[in-house]
């Protein structure tokens, strides 16, 4: 940003009380709006600040605001803003406003001004600028009328003397200053009482008669008091002309212009016009001394539209004025550039207007007499917005032909990018392309051309709109012309029109600013003129700020009113949200005759906003239904076809279920006539019946009431607990006589909170410090209530109970995080009028009985402020429910699912059912991105779940592979996932695609039991692409124990397949291994091929390590047992844990180890607390070697010793490899296993393309990859060359990428904290610069983010992790084993990405330059110092926070 333009933003904002600027263009970026928002941080000045969009009026934002005090504008000088501001410029002359307009290099668009405005003033540089900002500022406030202020902006290094902010307010209201004929102080400000010299080179007064004279000088007048004030405070001299050069000279130059004021000529006088309006003629008389025969008046413009600038006529006035002496020549010149004022060009000038008359404007550099047109530079187009450019070429090729693009600009100038100019072009395009065929046709009539030729015309005549054959066509007809050697007359007029062969597809690309307008815009043009155009129109504004517009500038609806045409193609879309819409959008967009509308949707505030800021803000507006994804094809519509399709899922859905309903009363009412009838004759019956239900209710109430008063008790609550101590609280209550009301802190509104006499709070904490999802309606509103300085609650006596962890925040800046929910609620409701009946309780989750003992302090203050604190209640605690009593009640895993899967009132299952289907595959979820905007809309989230396919071995063939695409695209949200457990996941699939969805998995002879859930969950082996036999062999393994373990419960059967019961209830089912109550947590098994441990066996809770003999045979596999990953954030009884190694077992013992070692974990695993409940923790209790003893007692023989083996990494082999049977395999990288199609990584189209020709299987990595594998030779160049065509062979990424990892989390994820997915992408862009940068590129470091500590990325045996906390906060770990065999460490408890990368910056960089030849990162940063090593599970925490002069002092 330039000093000048940062010092008239400064001033503009310390002095005005309305501040619009003008919101600039991407393309074209305004300084003023981040001077804007960085002042209203740090002033204590708060003026209102309007932003005008692109392309707006502002002169009409300017009248409305307009309130009688200061008022500025601020925005650079564009043609567009000067003549909306000139339209209004009658109305706003006589309004208190400064109009600060930055220029550069021309003043052709503000001169337009200059009539408009009683004062006009220029500045030249950035002291000036400060200088002359004040002065405008005060010429507005004190006399009420309008100042244009322009300005250069000058460079970034220009030093500039501010004034203090506590002084500008004094200045503009302090009183006018008493002058004295002359120069007042010596300040070098012209000030007499006249305001002029009187007769000063021979001028005289004109007829005091003459009005405009009178007006000027009295301007004149107002001005230099001003202006006095100004000098007085700033102590420089402030001149509205500046003399510079000889004092006798022969030619005075007028400047008006950037010009460099160190140029001395012998014999020249230069005059630099500060003040333009008003310019008196005794100022101009007084630079002009009777010496001078001749003078030039040089501007600084570019372009002018009449023959004299008003400044010529001025001097030419004033001249004309004199009564004596010789009248000089007066000469007008221009200049662009201030590095054309050189002493050569200056005196060329001179010389030139000696010889030319005078009526010939010149121009300085130049003979020329007219000054040329500025080269104008290609505009910039946002990297944002090359997605949507990207898909048309990726569409359309060679085909695509931008009618408005910015690459016109520096040829055809800026009026190029213009829908008017466009639609003129293609109107001129569509003209000669029908004399082209009316010259093919004439061609053809001739008898002078060849049969061969003729047969080309009429071809292309046949294809002149298909996009490829036309140009095809076209090319051998130009070539066949071209070489014939026989005249023909009409074959020159065709190769005259020979870019007219091919048929394009002609696009405009607009912004949503051309819909403010539709007239002037020329969209209406565009849409009426039948022409076969297409626009994009693309719409920036994202959805949190849709209501920060101006309101009252209404965006027209461009889609509605192309609809209404009729013969309009009509689209909107979404590229973040549905790639596939947008693709059909476009392509039918194309292929209608006529004019298309395609409304694009990409809201982003800067370049800098990430593709996820994008994504979310999509998201939000496409469900929430502000943005709605419809095609409109009125081609269908003159078919007798329905012309409307509605793409958006989630306005889909809901308009379904609401039709659901209407149609389902609609049909009671048919089969059932009287039904209707009887609904309304019972109408008054049943509220007559209602009302004496609820007298009788009260008046029990009442009795209940009348010696003590009623407790009302709200919680806020994401987990679950503060929720079950908030009923309890409540059902003691009862029991001591009150009456007790529980509900969430949302549920009730300040105006109800107000009647209420008692409340008790109880409240946890969600993320950094916020109060949980159902709490934080209420607490936007006290916070608002309390900034109003409202008091509402003068009868309210509360207490509150909050529930935290003190280390889940464990630096000292980070302390009041802790509890800072119940803390905030509690002294915001004493703000606001509320007496504490009892003090602030705090429940800390490392107390010894976690925040139970926080509460049995608490609770009995409750109780004595309501009086009830001597009676004795015997209440029996009702036991919790957990997920043992659930299982146990739910019939073998069946539970109420049919029931809730029936109900069409909600889009979720009950709670207790959501328990049930982990074991089902699926997992119910809601959109996290739009949960806000949801509860805020009162409706409920919007709920979807996941499914989880059980594939064990991750293996599929290809028919299987395009079922499941079809799946995701019917079912799910378009995309699915390849995870860590090495199967298919589908997100977003709404409860009635459920039982669909499951069954045709099914059909695919594949099934979702026991993906999730307290069972043996999806069992994985290594993907070994070049080892085929012993492939094989483990993969058959890996089926064998998952079919063993496999529940055998019919409810899955019956409930998604329709498979009826046997016999009614009377056969009951039996679970052999798993009994009623099934394991206490998941049960995780992996199959490991040594030396690769892509599945990170050690991370699982039953691990095989495959050992093979001397003769290359699977002789078996080492047994490991205890390995797990999920962790509690500062709960130290939580850790992650590696496998250890008891024993060896042959292949066929495999399936019988597994269940053995899986009764032990049933029968003594933790069923109270499922945070302990996994393998590893009753591993540790037990001892390894007691839990080793209890298997083999099961299995009746002891296990055999380990053999040795030896692993060396834990990520996938990339690239081409060759099986031992001869067969090809391709290991492709998924980012983060998600199969998707986006802007030039089509990967889902190509896969499925694959799919389709494949003979082979797919095999799916632990690592979320994809293996392509089993191709055989012959088939080798049809598969290269599809993945060629989709760029799935691109392995041309860094080391760090290729061994990144991360799970879905937001926005589908319950658990999650803060974003993995979707942000890890963006991190490793940033760390792998640092890689490049110290030749770490192609070097592998195993890097994982989870949003969440229960680690489904497998993130604890990384050599460098990230675990989510809260939102853009996550702990840091360092020290993984590169092949998975060492646990990191916690090296940094709460960290952001600033922080991430300037930790590893330095760390990267010493890698780079000490490691020890094959040295990994892990074992480098144990060596260094920087962390030290885990050896063991339990000791996770010891030495956390990192070691020596790495360690973070502030880790508790």
């Amino acid at each position: 940003m330039s000093t000048a333009t940062s010092a008239v933003a400064r001033i503009a904002f310390l002095s005005s009380d309305t501040l619009v600027y003008s919101q600039p263009t991407l393309s074209a970026p305004s300084p003023f709006p981040s001077q804007f928002t960085s002042l209203s941080t740090k002033s204590e000045r708060r003026p209102t600040v309007i932003a005008v969009p692109s392309g707006a009026d502002p002169g009409s934002t300017l009248l409305r605001n307009n309130s009688g005090s200061l008022l500025s504008f601020a925005a650079p000088s564009v043609s567009q803003t000067v003549i909306r501001l000139v339209l209004h410029a009658a109305e706003l002359a006589s309004l208190p406003l400064v109009l600060h307009l930055s220029v550069k290099n021309d003043l052709s668009d503000v001169l337009l001004l200059r009539s408009a405005v009683p004062f006009f003033i220029i500045s030249y540089n950035a002291q000036q600028a400060h200088d002359n900002a004040l002065l405008a500022s005060r010429l507005a406030r004190t006399e009420k009328q309008a100042v244009v202020h322009v300005f250069y902006e000058g460079g970034a290094d220009d030093v500039v003397d501010e004034i203090a902010e506590d002084h500008v307010q004094p200045f503009l209201l302090a009183g006018k200053p008493s002058t004295t004929n002359g120069h007042s102080n010596g300040n070098g400000v012209a000030a007499n009482g006249n305001g002029h010299a009187n007769g000063s080179n021979g001028y005289h007064s004109p007829d005091p008669s003459a009005s405009s004279e009178a007006t000027a000088l009295n301007l004149l007048k107002t001005y230099e008091s001003a202006a006095l004030t100004t000098v007085n405070t700033v102590r420089r001299t402030v001149q509205p002309i500046t003399k510079l050069g000889s004092s006798e000279p022969h030619t005075v130059i007028f400047t008006l212009g950037n010009v460099p004021d160190s140029l001395h000529l012998d014999g020249v006088s230069f005059v630099s016009v500060g003040l333009l309006t008003p310019l008196s003629p005794s100022r101009i008389l007084e630079a002009i001394p009777t010496s001078v025969t001749q003078i030039i008046v040089l501007e600084q413009l570019h372009r002018w539209n009449t023959k004299w600038t008003p400044l010529y006529l001025d001097i030419v006035g004033a001249i004309h004025q004199r009564e004596s002496g010789q009248c000089p020549q007066i000469q007008e010149a221009y200049f662009n550039e201030p590095s054309q004022f050189t002493p050569v060009n200056v005196l060329k000038l001179i010389q030139t207007a000696s010889s030319q008359p005078s009526s010939t404007p010149l121009h300085l550099g130049e003979a020329a007499v007219a000054a040329p047109q500025p080269s104008l530079e290609t505009p910039h187009v946002p990297k944002h917005e090359a997605s949507y450019t990207k898909i048309l070429a990726h569409l359309f090729g060679e085909r695509l032909e931008v009618s408005n693009s910015p690459s016109l600009v520096p040829q055809q100038g800026a009026i190029a990018t213009s829908p008017e100019y466009a639609l003129g072009r293609v109107r001129g395009q569509v003209d000669q392309r029908s004399e082209l065929v009316r010259a093919v046709q004439k061609l053809m009539e001739s008898k002078d051309i060849d049969e061969e030729l003729h047969k080309l015309l009429s071809g292309w005549l046949l294809a002149k709109d298909h996009g490829t054959k036309s140009r095809e066509l076209g090319k051998q007809i130009i070539s066949a012309l071209e070489s014939s050697k026989s005249f023909i007359p009409a074959a020159d007029r065709i190769l005259a029109l020979r870019n007219q062969f091919p048929a394009p597809s002609r696009w405009i690309i607009g912004s949503d600013a051309w819909s403010y307008d539709l007239g002037s815009s020329g969209l209406h043009h565009a849409i009426a003129s039948g022409l076969d155009i297409n626009i994009l129109i693309l719409d920036t504004l994202p959805y949190s700020l849709r209501n920060s517009g101006d309101p009252h500038r209404r965006k027209q609806d461009v889609g509605l009113y192309a609809m209404n045409h009729g013969d309009v193609y009509v689209a909107s879309i979404a590229v973040y949200s549905s790639y596939s819409q947008v693709l059909q959008s476009l392509v039918e967009a194309d292929r209608h005759k006529g004019p298309s509308v395609v409304l694009a949707y990409l809201p982003y505030q800067t370049e800098d906003s990430s593709a996820l800021d994008v994504l979310k803000e999509t998201k939000l507006a496409v469900d929430a239904g502000y943005w709605p994804l419809y095609r409109w094809d009125p081609v269908k519509e003159q078919q007798g076809k329905e012309p409307f399709t509605l793409d958006s899922d989630a306005v889909k859905n809901d308009l379904q279920q609401f039709l659901d309903r209407q149609n389902h009363l609609s049909q009671l009412v048919r089969s059932k006539p009287q039904l209707a009838t009887d609904i309304v004759s019972s109408l008054g019956e049943n509220v007559k019946e209602a009302r004496r239900r609820r007298a009788q209710q009260t008046y029990d109430d009442l009795l209940t009431a009348l010696d003590a008063p009623p407790l009302l008790v709200l919680y806020a609550s994401d987990g679950g607990t503060a929720e079950k101590f908030a009923k309890r609280l409540a059902n003691r209550g009862k029991a001591r006589g009150l009456t007790t009301t529980v509900a969430t802190i949302d549920s009730m509104s300040l105006d109800s909170l107000a009647q209420e006499e008692f409340v008790a709070f109880v409240t946890s904490v969600a993320g950094q410090g916020e109060p949980p999802q159902n709490g934080r309606t209420f607490f936007k509103a006290i916070n608002a209530a309390a900034g109003r300085g409202e008091r509402p609650f003068s009868k309210l006596r509360y207490s509150v109970f909050g529930m935290g962890d003190s280390h889940y925040w464990p630096r000292p800046e980070d302390a009041h995080y802790y509890n800072k929910p119940g803390k905030d609620l509690s002294a915001r409701l004493e703000q606001l009028g509320g007496e504490r009946f009892g003090d602030l309780g705090l429940g800390d989750d490392q107390d010894a009985d976690g925040p139970e003992t926080g509460y049995k302090v608490w609770e009995p203050l409750v109780w004595k402020a309501l009086g009830v604190d001597s009676i004795e209640v015997q209440e029996a605690e009702p036991e919790p429910i957990t997920n043992e009593h659930i299982k146990a009640a739910s019939g073998f895993l069946r539970g109420t699912i049919v029931e809730g899967l029936e109900d069409t009132t909600t889009g979720a299952l009950a709670a207790s059912d959501t328990q049930l289907t982990k074991f089902h595959g699926i997992y119910q979820q809601d959109d996290r991105d739009i949960r806000d905007e949801r509860q805020a809309q009162g409706v409920e989230p919007a709920y979807s779940f996941m499914i989880r396919v059980r594939m064990p071995g991750g293996v599929c063939k290809p028919d299987q592979w395009l079922e499941m695409d079809q799946i995701a695209d019917e079912h799910g949200c378009g995309t699915f996932k390849i995870t860590t457990r090495q199967t298919f996941q589908f997100h977003g699939v709404i409860k009635k695609h459920l039982k669909p969805s499951i069954q045709a998995i099914n059909r695919a002879l594949l099934d979702t039991l026991a993906a999730c859930g307290d069972v043996n969950r999806n069992v994985i082996c290594s993907a070994i692409p070049s080892l085929s036999k012993l492939h094989a062999q483990v993969y058959q393994f890996s089926q064998d124990v998952s079919t063993h373990l496999l529940p055998r419960t019919t409810a899955y059967h019956e409930i998604w397949l329709d498979k009826k019961m046997v016999a009614g209830e009377a056969v009951k089912d039996f679970e052999p291994l798993y009994g009623e109550f099934y394991l206490p947590r998941k049960f995780k098994i992996a199959v490991a091929v040594p030396p690769t441990n892509d599945v990170d066996v050690f991370a699982n809770d039953l691990g095989f390590i495959a050992i093979v003999d001397k003769f290359g045979e699977l002789a078996g596999f080492n047994v490991t047992i205890g390995g797990g990953m999920g962790v509690t954030h500062g709960n130290k009884k939580t850790y992650p844990r590696v496998g250890d190694v008891i024993g060896f077992c042959t292949v066929e013992q495999g399936p019988l180890v597994a269940e053995k070692v899986m009764l032990v974990q049933r029968d003594n695993g933790n069923r109270t607390e499922r945070k302990n409940a996994r393998l590893k923790y009753t591993i540790d209790r037990m001892g390894l070697d007691v839990f080793k003893s209890e298997v083999e007692r099961l299995l009746g023989y002891s296990l055999p010793p380990a053999r040795p083996y030896t692993f060396d990494r834990n990520i996938d082999d990339f690239g081409w490899s060759t099986g031992q049977n001869g067969k090809h395999h391709f290991m492709l990288f998924i980012e983060n296993g998600r199969i998707q199609d986006e802007p030039g990584r089509d990967f889902k189209t190509g896969l499925r393309a694959v799919a389709k020709i494949h003979k082979g299987t797919f095999r799916l990595t632990a690592n979320q990859h994809l293996v392509i594998a089993d191709i055989a030779s012959a088939d080798l160049p049809q598969i290269k060359s599809l993945l060629s065509e989709y760029k799935l062979d691109n392995l041309n990424y860094t080391g760090l990428r290729l061994s990144s990892s991360a799970c879905v989390s937001f926005p589908t994820c319950g658990l999650a904290m803060a974003e993995s997915e979707r942000y890890l992408p963006i991190l490793i862009d940033k760390v792998e610069k640092m890689c490049e940068e110290n030749g770490l590129r192609n070097d592998s470091i195993v890097m994982r983010m989870t949003g969440c500590p229960n680690g489904c990325a497998r993130p604890y045996v990384a050599e460098v992790a990230f675990v989510g906390k809260s939102p853009g906060t996550y702990s840091m770990l360092l020290g993984g084993g590169y092949y998975g065999q060492r646990l990191n460490k916690i090296y940094r408890e709460n960290v952001s990405e600033p922080e991430m990368l300037a930790i590893l910056g330095p760390m990267i960089k010493r890698y780079a330059l000490e490691r020890q030849d094959g040295e990994h990162f892990g074992d480098f940063v144990i060596r260094a110092g920087y962390i030290a090593p885990t050896t063991s599970g339990k000791e996770w925490y010891e030495g956390m926070g990192g070691e020596g002069e790495y360690r973070e002092n502030t880790v508790s």
